[in-house]
C-alpha cells in the first residue's frame, strides 16, 4: 500500500464514540514534581478518554508545562515526578528510560509553544520531516518522503514540496505552527500534548490553527491535551478542564460546568480576565476617554496622520508596507491600529515615532511636524512621546537593576538633580503598581508582568503626553494582561495620556480603545468608535477578524 493511501485511509477511517467502560487513554494520579527540595506540582489527578480533548489552564507557573513534560519525561535535570501516569493500560513514569523512549512522538506527540526555538534552523522542514516519519512503519525513504508531504497538506500548508525544501525562517509563524502540528501528527499518536500552540499568533492564525488540532483530533480520533492560559480558548477546544495555581488543581470537571458556574474564587478571576467574555469590565475608566472624545470635555487631536505612505525595496521588489494611512487621536483617548502580522501597524508606529521617514503624508504630535524636525528638536520631541515595547524581558537590559532601567531616560535628558530624579523614580515606580523592595532587582527576577510594568514606568518617567503601546500585554497571561489594561486605563484617566494602542486581539482592544482603525496589507480598510465598527463591522476582513475572537461557546 502506498503512503498515500495509508494516510488516507486512516482519516476516512470513521471515530466511534467511546464507551462509557473503555479505560481512558491517559489517567494520572497523584503526581507531584519536585525540583531539588522544592515541590511546585502538589497531587494533580487527571484523566483523558479516548478521543477526548482536556484542558489544562492557569497562569504562567501554575505547573502546566511542567506537568506537560513530566508526562513526555522531559523534565530538566533535578526534576523528579512521583505519582502514577497511566497510558494505555502502563505506567510511564515506571519505565526505564529505554523502554519509555519509543513511546515519545510515536504513541504520544508533542506540540511546542515557540516554532522559532523548536525546529533546527539549519536543516529543511522535509529533512526534519523525514525524522519524524522515521516512527512510521514505512519501507523506503521515498515513502517516508511522500508520507511527509501528504502530513504538510493535511495541515493546511499550500505547495506542500516548496514547505519541505523550506528553511524555517522562510515560513511565517502560523505555518511554523502548522509544520510543528505536522510533524507531531505525522507517526499517528494516541495521545496529543499541546504546549500553548497558539499563543504568539494573530487571532485569525490562532483559529485555523485551533481548527486544525480540532479536525485532525476527529479525523484521526486522537486524545488532546491542550495547555492554556485562556479560560475562552478551553472552554471551546475542549470536552473537560482542570484548572490549576501554584501545582494545585482548584476546579476540575466538565468544560460546561466549569465555565458556566466556576466555583473556585480563581477560576472566576480568570473567567473575569478574559476580554471577549467581559468587554465592558473597564468601562468606567474607558469612559473618562470617551467624554475627552466629544460632548463638553471634548479635546482637540494630539496625534494627527495624513496620507502616510511608505515602501520598501525597489522595482519588482517594492513592497508598499503603509499604504495611504490617515488617523486623528484626540488627546486623552486612546486610538488601536488592529490587524495580522505584515498588516503594517509595526511600520506605522515606527514611523509615528520617527524611526521611519516616510515617502509622502505626515505625522503631527502635539501641533509639531514629526518629521520636520532636525536631529536635536526630534530627540526633544520624543520625550513627549515614548514608545512601550511588545517583550519586556528583551527590551529592558538583563543586567541593569529597575532603579537604573527607570532612571535612564532622566539620565539621558539630564532632568533634575540627582535626588530628584531618584524621587521621579519612585513617583513612576509606585504609579504602576510596583514596591520599592523591586527597584534593587533584575529583570530576570520579575515576573512577565512586573517586567511590563517597569517598561511603562520607564515610558512615564519624562512625564510623556503621548504612550505609544506596540503589542504590551501579548507575552503576558490574560490575568496580568488584566491587571496591565486596568492600569493603562487608570493613568489615562488621571493624566489624560494619549495612547496609541497596536494589538491583533479585537477583544482587547474593546475593552481599552475609544477608536480603531482596521488594517490589511498596509491600507485602512474601516475605522471608526470601536463600540460602532464591531457592532456592525462593514468590510469582511473585519468580520474575519471579530469571528476568530474566542468567546468560549458552549460545546
Amino acid at each position: 500500500m502506498a503512503p498515500h493511501d495509508r494516510l488516507t485511509t486512516l482519516l476516512d477511517k470513521p471515530t466511534a464514540a467511546t464507551p462509557p467502560d473503555v479505560p481512558p487513554v491517559l489517567a494520572v494520579e497523584g503526581l507531584t514534581i519536585a525540583y531539588g527540595g522544592t515541590q511546585v506540582v502538589h497531587g494533580v489527578d487527571l484523566a483523558i478518554g479516548r478521543g477526548q480533548s482536556l484542558a489544562l489552564i492557569g497562569e504562567s507557573g501554575s505547573g502546566k508545562s511542567t506537568i506537560a513534560r513530566a508526562l513526555l519525561r522531559l523534565l530538566p535535570e533535578g526534576g523528579r515526578a512521583q505519582g502514577r501516569a497511566v497510558f494505555e493500560g502502563v505506567d510511564v513514569l515506571a519505565l526505564p528510560e529505554r523502554r519509555f523512549r519509543p513511546l515519545r512522538g510515536r504513541s504520544i506527540g508533542f506540540v511546542p509553544q515557540d516554532p522559532g526555538a523548536s525546529l533546527n534552523p539549519v536543516r529543511t522542514i522535509g529533512a526534519q520531516g523525514l525524522e519524524a516519519a522515521a516512527l512510521l512503519d514505512l519501507d523506503s525513504k521515498a515513502e517516508r518522503r511522500e508520507a511527509v508531504l501528504e502530513t504538510l497538506a493535511q495541515v493546511g500548508l499550500d505547495d506542500p514540496r516548496r514547505v519541505a525544501a523550506s528553511y524555517p525562517h522562510e515560513l511565517s509563524g502560523g505555518m511554523l505552527q502548522r509544520v510543528l502540528i505536522g510533524l507531531a501528527v505525522l507517526p499517528r499518536p494516541a495521545l496529543l500534548v499541546a504546549d500553548e500552540p497558539t499563543s504568539a499568533l494573530d487571532v485569525t492564525i490562532q483559529k485555523r490553527i485551533l481548527d486544525l488540532l480540532s479536525d485532525l483530533q476527529a479525523d484521526l480520533g486522537n486524545s488532546l491535551l491542550l495547555i492554556t492560559h485562556d479560560l475562552a480558548i478551553a472552554a471551546e477546544r475542549a470536552d473537560s478542564l482542570v484548572v490549576l495555581k501554584d501545582g494545585t488543581v482548584h476546579e476540575s470537571g466538565a468544560t460546561s460546568e466549569v465555565f458556566a458556574a466556576p466555583s473556585s474564587a480563581y477560576a472566576r478571576r480568570l473567567h473575569a480576565d478574559v476580554p471577549s467574555l467581559h468587554p465592558d469590565r473597564w468601562a468606567d475608566l474607558r469612559d473618562v476617554g470617551e467624554r475627552r472624545r466629544h460632548g463638553a470635555d471634548a479635546t482637540p487631536a494630539r496625534i494627527e496622520v495624513a496620507g502616510l505612505t511608505k515602501t520598501f525595496g525597489r522595482g519588482d521588489d517594492a513592497l508598499v508596507a503603509v499604504d495611504d494611512v490617515s488617523f486623528s487621536v484626540p488627546a486623552g483617548t486612546t486610538h488601536a491600529l488592529v490587524g495580522e502580522s505584515g498588516s503594517g501597524k509595526t511600520t506605522t508606529i515606527r514611523l509615528l515615532v520617527g524611526l521611519e521617514t516616510p515617502d509622502s503624508g505626515s505625522v503631527e504630535v502635539a501641533g509639531a511636524a514629526v518629521h520636520q524636525h532636525n536631529r536635536a528638536e526630534l530627540r526633544e520631541a520624543r520625550r513627549h512621546l515614548q514608545l512601550v515595547y511588545q517583550n519586556p524581558f528583551t527590551s529592558l537590559d538583563p543586567l541593569w537593576k529597575v532603579e537604573r532601567l527607570v532612571r535612564e531616560p532622566l539620565d539621558r535628558y539630564g532632568v533634575g538633580t540627582r535626588a530628584e530624579r531618584r524621587d521621579r523614580v519612585r513617583e513612576a515606580v509606585a504609579s504602576v503598581g510596583l514596591s520599592e523592595e523591586l527597584l534593587t532587582r533584575r529583570p530576570a527576577a520579575l515576573s512577565g508582568g512586573q517586567r511590563q510594568r517597569v517598561a511603562i514606568a520607564r515610558a512615564l518617567v519624562l512625564q510623556p503626553d503621548v504612550l505609544v503601546l506596540d503589542e504590551p500585554t501579548s507575552a503576558l497571561d490574560v490575568s496580568v494582561q488584566a491587571d496591565i489594561v486596568q492600569l493603562l486605563l487608570r493613568l489615562q484617566a488621571e493624566r489624560g495620556l494619549t495612547y496609541l494602542f497596536v494589538s491583533h486581539d479585537l477583544a482587547l482592544v474593546r475593552q481599552l480603545a475609544h477608536t480603531v482603525s482596521v488594517m490589511r496589507h498596509g491600507k485602512v480598510v474601516e475605522s471608526g468608535p470601536v463600540a460602532e465598527v464591531f457592532a456592525a463591522p462593514e468590510h469582511d476582513y473585519t468580520r474575519t477578524l471579530l469571528a476568530s475572537v474566542p468567546r468560549g461557546a458552549e460545546r
